[in-house]
């Protein structure tokens, strides 16, 4: 069972369908995630406290549980999305979210982009 957490914003339907896609796309059928929606200030401080780049940016994903047991429901993670430096808020999101699952555009030969293309063609 998949369980998603929207904050911040008064659209939580349109992103927990497009967070549903991703994980959809991924293969992911159980577990818990939260989006939330933040200012500049704070994605700005989350950017320069958990990656060492002291600016803004448009998404960040922190995952939490890997892939083996978990008490009650794996927890996935967290999605900060920055709406004021974000092009495409419903992107961000998937974009997010595949991480959340082990996706890795800086790492893979384009496997991630091309599977967020993918699911931005569903929505």
């Amino acid at each position: 069972m998949i369980e998603i957490e929207i904050d911040g914003t008064d659209d939580a339907e349109r992103f927990e369908r497009a967070a549903r896609a991703a994980l959809a796309a991924a293969r992911v059928d159980d577990g818990h995630l939260a989006v939330v929606f933040v200012d500049s200030g704070a994605i700005h401080a989350l950017n320069r406290d958990h990656r060492g780049k002291d600016e803004p940016t448009d998404v960040l994903s922190f995952p939490i549980d890997a892939t083996g047991d978990a008490f009650g429901p794996r927890e996935l993670g967290d999605v900060v999305v920055c709406p004021e430096h974000t092009v495409d808020l419903d992107e961000a999101v998937v974009h997010g979210v595949l991480h959340l699952c082990g996706y890795d555009h800086e790492a893979d030969d384009g496997e991630m982009l091309a599977l967020q293309d993918e699911v931005m063609a569903t929505l």
